[in-house]
């Protein structure tokens, strides 16, 4: 796993906003541990913080016609566009979502097709970033296998590959990464990933 971050300012001015979503089912699991460490962190800070939880918005799946890509705006209403505009608006991302074989949950991997076009257009099929690379994002994942088995079958990898891919071809700059292994039955996250989390903060 890559160590080297960039932790975003303690003291931030009033209009620096971060953007958490949650991608678990479980509110009480430890994806969502780590997320409300997160929030928390950046709230001392000074960040002002919108949370969204996946699973209580109405979003639709992808039906593959590709009019964001021209448009910058998916044509078919539901909460994607609440997403959408708070991505755009945002200057930090975090999103935390747990391992489902070796990859996002479904929820999580939706929420990326409906949001194609605010991320990238295409020029000579080419992807063309648009989002900004002063906009940070981290990614939090937690998996049940222990450790060093999740990293090594790709059980944690998978879903950090997944989440990085979108962001950075969306032209954001990644702040840093962190796998939580052995997380079945945990509702309370050991001390090394708690100060991991909060370290993006200091």
């Amino acid at each position: 796993m890559n160590n080297h971050y960039s932790a975003l300012p303690t003291s931030p001015s009033p209009s620096k906003t971060l953007l958490a979503i949650l991608g678990s089912p479980h509110e009480s699991g430890s994806t969502a541990a780590m997320l409300r460490c997160a929030t928390s962190a950046a709230k001392r800070a000074g960040w002002q913080v919108q949370t969204i939880n996946l699973y209580e918005k109405n979003i639709a799946f992808c039906r593959g016609c590709r009019v964001c890509i021209e448009t910058g705006r998916c044509p078919h209403q539901d909460d994607s566009q609440e997403i959408a505009a708070l991505l755009k608006s945002c200057d930090a991302v975090v999103l935390a979502a747990p391992a489902y074989w070796a990859n996002v949950p479904a929820a999580v991997k939706n929420m990326f097709d409906r949001l194609l076009g605010t991320a990238m257009g295409e020029r000579n099929a080419r992807p063309q970033p648009r989002l900004s690379r002063s906009q940070r994002y981290l990614l939090l994942t937690a998996c049940n296998t222990p450790a060093p088995f999740s990293w090594l079958f790709g059980q944690s990898r998978g879903p950090l590959r997944a989440m990085d891919e979108f962001f950075h071809y969306a032209g954001m700059s990644r702040m840093g990464r962190v796998a939580f292994s052995g997380a079945a039955g945990k509702t309370t996250l050991p001390d090394r990933i708690s100060r991991k989390i909060e370290s993006y903060w200091k």
